[in-house]
């Protein structure tokens, strides 16, 4: 009984709330998903009303977009880096053939290996290292870039249907 007290007693911060609620959430065994009038419920039960649970999902659906934006951005990133390095590969590799067919007396290829090296070790960098200025403005130019090709897409479809 005097745990059934002090609890009634407790007070929580907005953030503690949260942490509890997502903590039980996690532990329900609920398997499924839940309709949006469950939630709907669930938030006139919490007493948050409906503009802000509107204003909530829509936000978390534009997060959403974001995220898979930034996947999408990554996974280019990534395949681009392998392309660098498949060339980066087979270039180098038949220059140092070449100069090992031309007697290897001055190491010509291996300056040029280098250096090609040094420059590909930092695409790399920036391709895995995402939580700088540099990762922002290359992300945003890469979106413009394909809202751009969908925009022309689009125009072009639409002329190309008339």
């Amino acid at each position: 009984m005097g745990t059934d007290q002090s609890d009634a007693t407790l007070t929580y911060s907005q953030e503690q709330v949260q942490q509890i609620l997502n903590l039980a959430i996690e532990q329900q065994a609920y398997e499924g998903e839940f309709s949006h009038d469950q939630l709907v419920e669930i938030a006139e039960e919490l007493g948050i009303s409906q503009i802000a649970l509107n204003q909530a999902a829509q936000s978390l659906r534009t997060q959403q977009g974001e995220l898979v934006k930034r996947q999408s951005f990554d996974h280019y990133r990534q395949i681009n880096l392998r392309k660098k390095a498949g060339r980066f590969a087979i270039a180098n590799s038949s220059l140092i053939l070449l100069n090992t067919l031309m007697g290897f007396s001055f190491p010509w290829s291996l300056y040029i290996a280098l250096l090609w090296g040094l420059r590909l070790g930092l695409n790399a960098w920036n391709v895995y290292h995402t939580g700088d200025e540099a990762y922002e403005q290359a992300f945003r130019r890469w979106e413009r870039k394909h809202q751009l090709q969908q925009k022309v897409d689009t125009w072009l479809g639409r002329l190309l249907s008339v």
